[in-house]
């Protein structure tokens, strides 16, 4: 199962892509799409080109997005949130299942603590996916992202008694008689 992190951003949209094997996790690919300044459409559409040109590439089966947080300027709250919003309109419209998180699970997940420092989430995406140096913050959130959901499926399988593929795309199992 091949899965795309997205961590939204108006000026940088980090984005991480893993496949997961049962338990095992091998880094595919990371990096970030930078967003020029300037009137927010067409930046919402560099978020859009950008993360159709990674779902081309990668061929992800299932996609992962962070759940943004209520900042103290609201102004900013929703301006993320729209760069959210092109984010998971273009993961939707390529067919893609998506999966959503907040940092804090995300961190909890990485790291162990739900609140880890950027520097600890880098670090453990770096031991955890055997990266020869450190990703940057923001593609670090975005694999941490799909190495939650990855996490997450593994012991949503396990509860429902799904196969970990099943749960990874978010397929659910009727058990019993059909009527």
């Amino acid at each position: 199962m091949r899965i795309l992190g997205i961590d939204p951003g108006l000026r940088v949209t980090g984005f991480g892509v893993i496949d997961v094997d049962g338990p095992r996790l091998r880094y595919v690919a990371s990096g970030v799409i930078r967003i020029p300044p300037g009137a927010l459409p067409p930046r919402l559409g560099t978020i859009h080109a950008g993360i159709t040109e990674v779902i081309g590439e990668y061929r992800p089966q299932a996609a992962v997005v962070e759940i943004i947080f209520v900042n103290v300027n609201p102004q900013s709250t929703l301006l993320l949130g729209q760069a959210r919003g092109a984010a998971i309109t273009t993961l939707v419209a390529a067919g893609l299942p998506v999966h959503e998180y907040t940092a804090v699970q995300v961190k909890q997940a990485v790291v162990g603590t739900g609140r880890a420092a950027k520097s600890q989430v880098q670090a453990m995406v770096q031991r955890l996916l055997s990266l020869p140096g450190l990703p940057s913050t923001d593609a670090a959130d975005a694999l941490g992202c799909a190495i939650c959901h990855a996490h997450a499926a593994t012991m949503m399988a396990t509860a429902a008694g799904m196969s970990a593929p099943e749960a990874l795309r978010g397929v659910r199992i009727k058990r019993g008689r059909m009527r």
